[in-house]
């Protein structure tokens, strides 16, 4: 008899909640929830701009029509065709309604795949990832100030009371062509991932995040991070999806054959 050793599959649980915060009356925050096909994503309706709350709307339903696909790389390419396919449906909506008004979302969605994630963004939504007590953020922010840090003219430490924090550079329904940024990487059981919207990053601090993502509950993790952001103020409305992986069962069929 011979031995093998099987690859425990991921099952990916979820947990999302959207609030419109302390200070606004509209919630232009729009979220996708589906762990039946691995799909989550995040939209922030631009404040300024006419009908956020609308711009975010179009992008969430128009993902929500995405098919999955047999592998990741079929499935991003669903996904980018139909972020790309919303942001041109969204201009022509601004210039017949708004008579050439502007309309925008940022966005950042999730998918996994086996043991592959790819993580999709425009503008300043991001996606955190926490594994062996360590929290990166996956995605990078479409800012000025990023773009200031990057060439090294600002701090990190500097930028987080700057007055241009929250200029984005690129959002979905603004401009054509749309250039959606893309990061593939490994998952592995345990790893907890949080798509939000900045009024989230915005009111908690990073060792607010990893304390709420270090527990095992993510209901409780989303609650306590949208506790935490109410209770600091939040000046935008909130937007929070957990994700989690769990070891899934080995199917009897592989067993079998050991």
């Amino acid at each position: 008899m011979t031995d093998t050793t099987f690859r425990r599959p991921i099952v990916w649980q979820s947990c999302a909640r959207t609030d419109v915060g302390v200070v606004r009356e509209i919630n232009e925050d729009s979220i996708l929830d589906k762990p039946d096909i691995n799909l989550w994503a995040v939209a922030d309706g631009m404040g300024g701009h006419q009908v956020g709350d609308i711009a975010s709307s179009k992008i969430v339903s128009a993902l929500d029509g995405v098919t999955p696909r047999a592998n990741v790389s079929d499935y991003v390419d669903a996904v980018e065709d139909c972020l790309i396919e919303v942001n041109e449906n969204m201009l022509e909506y601004a210039q017949i309604m708004f008579e050439e008004g502007t309309m925008g979302s940022t966005l950042v969605a999730l998918i996994i795949k086996g043991r592959i994630g790819a993580c999709l963004w425009v503008g300043d939504s991001r996606l955190y990832r926490l594994r062996n007590q360590q929290l990166v953020q996956i995605s990078r922010d479409h800012s000025q100030l990023e773009e200031m840090i990057e060439l090294g003219l600002l701090s990190r430490e500097e930028a987080e009371n700057h007055p241009q924090r929250n200029v984005i550079t690129r959002a979905i329904g603004v401009e054509t062509p749309l250039y959606v940024d893309i990061n593939v990487f490994m998952t592995q059981v345990g790893d907890t991932f949080l798509l939000c919207s900045d009024g989230l990053y915005n009111a908690v601090d990073n060792d607010d995040i990893f304390q709420a993502m270090s527990s095992r509950d993510i209901e409780q993790s989303t609650e306590n991070l949208m506790k935490t952001a109410i209770a600091n103020g939040a000046a935008d409305n909130v937007s929070v999806i957990i994700v989690q992986g769990t070891p899934g069962k080995v199917s009897s069929a592989d067993t079998a054959q050991n």
